[in-house]
Parts: structure tokens; C-alpha cells; sequence
């Protein structure tokens, strides 16, 4: 149970920054270039921690990397930048909140992993909240970006059980490496089509490469590598629960910030979903990983690798 929340912990830091990210896009950063967007945030990330893990795939990595950064950053980073530019924040955060339950029936039939009944529960609970807090904004869904927010949730929901699958096989890359490999791959796949779609890339403002800066370091490198460590070490259901903060964290700061307005449903809906994420939590004693005991561990780690004990339970990753 102890090393359940400590990585539950640390995955956290993930759709807390991912929440953020909602405001920082639709405020701080042009709308009219979705590619470059998701181009200026993907490709510097993973470069940065390319750098750390000096490293580069082998063999079938290469394809793999590129369909996982294809699923879970190139495509992904473009839907959720349009979501953020035609929704409001506490709407395109929470619709990815339904991803919970998708991971964990994706998971059944991919890594034959019946769901549990605390997760299954707890994503019940969120999926209650999320309709609170969704049905009483101020403000009309646009049909395109629920969309694009509903598109981003299903590509990575299946992106984050493959990576899943492929990290069980033998000599798996660590969580840096493929962390890194992921971004950059999804970085390169956009760039011919911004130059094509957009042309010239667009001149930044001083506010707008602050945006760009913290989009890039803290809600892409450093809480890719947070959700992909706890991918590594929890189970889907539990890891997707926990997502769940993305919702909470858009619609707080949505409030706080924008200064949507924030109404009585919705602050129960917050509590609900809070409840859920706390249920999901409980897992039965003994329950540590989402990886059988007797799988194959890979040869080596990878130096720099900032979670110790990662290298024995690798992942490629939402």
C-alpha cells in the first residue's frame, strides 16, 4: 500500500500540470496554430530529455517509439490544443475525465486485466462529478471541441495501455529513454505538417514564450516522466483515477484564474470526483504493480534514470 501512494504521488504531478495547461494555452498562447503549438511543446521536450538519457532506440524501438509518440504526444498535443482554444477550461479539462473507465476496459481485453471493483467504483464516482461540473458551466460547449477533447481522450487511453503491453517485453527501454523517445518522435511527426497546414511559424511575444516554457518543462518533460513512471508501477485503473486531478486542477484554476464562474454543482462535483480518485486508491493488500512477478526483467537500466527501480519495470509511454 505504501509504495502504491508514493508512486500514486508522483504520478500525480502529471494531470495537476496537464490541468494548468488548459488556462496557459487558450490564454497565453496564438490560437490560430495548433500544429506549431503542439510542435513548440513536444519537440523541446523530449530534445531536453533526450539529452539526460543519451540514448536512442534499438531495432523495433524505433517503429514502436513513433507509433507511442504518434498516439500519445503528435496527434494528442494537436486535439488537446484546439479543446483548449474552443472550450472552456473546466469543460475541455474535465472531458478527459471519462478516461478512466476506457483504460480499464482497454486493459481487459490488451493486458487481460479484469477491472477491479475500488477502481471501477472510484471511476463511477468521477464520471458523476464530471457530469456536475461539465452540465453547470457558464459557459456553451463548442461541438468541435468536445470533439477534439473526446478524440485526444480515446487516442491515449489506447496509447497508454500499448505502452503498457510493449513495456512487458524483453529488453524494454527505462522510463527516460522512452519518455524522451516518445516526445521526440511526436515533435518530428508535426513538424511537415505545420510547415504545409500553417506555413511560417508564428512570431512569439515575451508572454508567449513563457507559455510555451512552461507547457514545455513542466506539463510535457517533467509530468510525462512522472505519468509514465507511475504507468510503470500502477495499475490502469488506478493510474487513470488519478488523472482525474486534470479535471479538478482545470476547473479550479478556470476559477480562479479566468475567473469562470464557478457554481454549487460544480463544487460538488469537485468533491465527487475527489472521492473517486481516493477510492480508487484502496487497492487490496499486496497489490504493488500492474506487471506479473515472473516476467522477464531487462538486461540493463539507464543512467540518470530519476526514478530508482524503474529500470527493472520499464515503460514507453497520456
Amino acid at each position: 500500500m505504501e509504495d502504491i501512494r508514493r508512486w500514486s504521488l508522483i504520478a500525480a504531478f502529471a494531470p495537476i500540470m496537464w490541468g494548468t495547461a488548459y488556462y496557459v494555452t487558450k490564454t497565453f498562447l496564438p490560437a490560430d496554430y495548433p500544429l506549431y503549438g503542439a510542435l513548440i511543446r513536444a519537440l523541446p521536450a523530449g530534445l531536453i530529455l533526450l539529452s539526460v538519457a543519451r540514448s536512442l532506440p534499438k531495432g523495433s524501438w524505433w517503429w514502436r517509439s513513433a507509433i507511442l509518440g504518434t498516439l500519445n504526444v503528435g496527434a494528442f498535443f494537436i486535439l488537446v490544443y484546439l479543446a483548449a482554444q474552443l472550450l472552456p477550461s473546466s469543460v475541455a479539462a474535465t472531458v478527459m475525465a471519462l478516461s478512466p473507465m476506457l483504460m480499464m476496459l482497454i486493459a481487459w481485453p490488451m493486458l487481460r486485466q479484469k477491472p477491479r471493483m475500488l477502481p471501477l467504483a472510484g471511476a463511477v464516482l468521477g464520471f458523476a462529478g464530471v457530469v456536475l461540473m461539465v452540465a453547470s458551466g457558464s459557459a456553451a460547449a463548442n461541438p468541435v471541441g468536445l470533439l477534439a477533447s473526446g478524440g485526444a481522450m480515446l487516442m491515449t487511453s489506447f496509447g497508454y495501455i500499448l505502452t503498457i503491453r510493449w513495456s512487458r517485453l524483453p529488453q524494454a527501454p527505462a522510463v527516460l529513454p522512452a519518455t524522451a523517445w516518445q516526445l521526440t518522435a511526436g515533435g518530428l511527426l508535426l513538424i511537415p505538417f505545420a510547415v504545409i497546414i500553417e506555413g511560417a511559424p508564428p512570431t512569439l511575444v515575451a508572454s508567449q514564450w513563457l507559455g510555451f516554457a512552461f507547457l514545455t518543462i513542466m506539463a510535457t518533460a517533467l509530468a510525462y516522466l512522472a505519468w509514465f513512471a507511475g504507468l510503470s508501477k500502477l495499475q490502469p485503473g488506478t493510474l487513470g483515477l488519478i488523472g482525474l486531478l486534470n479535471p479538478i486542477t482545470g476547473v479550479i484554476a478556470g476559477a480562479l484564474l479566468a475567473h469562470e464562474r464557478l457554481s454549487a454543482p460544480q463544487l460538488i462535483g469537485i468533491a465527487v470526483v475527489f472521492s473517486g480518485i481516493v477510492l480508487g486508491q484502496l487497492a487490496p493488500a499486496g497489490t504493488k504493480s500492474p506487471r506479473p512477478a515472473q516476467e522477464p526483467l531487462p538486461a540493463t537500466g539507464v543512467a540518470g534514470n530519476p526514478y530508482p527501480g524503474s529500470e527493472t519495470r520499464p515503460t514507453a509511454h497520456h
